[in-house]
């Protein structure tokens, strides 16, 4: 599918600028009234307006070519993947049944490490301080007395 959309990129670039190139060459209408005057290309291959005619046609036809184009990588690029099915013969694991990694806790680290080869660790608190209670001494509501 590569190639396909590889394929797709060229014709929209070629395309593209082969219209660029179309749209400039092409005269404006204004030059139509030197060219009924006498003054235009009554003398050339495609005669007095046959030029005008094939460009606008070789125009439109590049600029179906760039739109199509511009539709199939549409195309292919929301083209979603299927999932194969249970049948298909394919093992991929689905998305529930990847294992999640879990961190060991201390006692598994204790209960699995070898005490020849582990240095002993101090002991470590993680708890907060104790607090204090309040010393100061209360009145009859029971709120603290401020010395003043």
């Amino acid at each position: 599918m590569e190639w396909f959309t590889t394929l797709l990129t060229v014709l929209q670039v070629v395309s593209a600028i082969t219209v660029i190139g179309l749209v400039l060459l092409q005269q404006g209408k204004g030059a139509d009234m030197g060219a009924a005057f006498g003054s235009g290309s009554s003398g050339s291959v495609f005669g007095a307006s046959g030029s005008a005619n094939f460009l606008s046609h070789t125009t439109a036809i590049f600029a179906t070519i760039f739109f199509l184009s511009t539709l199939g990588l549409t195309w292919v690029g929301n083209k979603k993947t299927t999932v194969p099915g249970v049948l298909s013969g394919s093992t991929l694991p689905a998305a529930g049944d990847v294992p999640v990694p879990v961190a060991p806790t201390t006692a598994d680290a204790a209960k699995n490490s070898s005490p020849a080869t582990s240095a002993p660790k101090a002991a470590t608190s993680t708890a907060a301080p104790p607090v204090a209670p309040n010393t100061a001494p209360a009145n009859d509501s029971g709120k603290p007395v401020v010395p003043k």
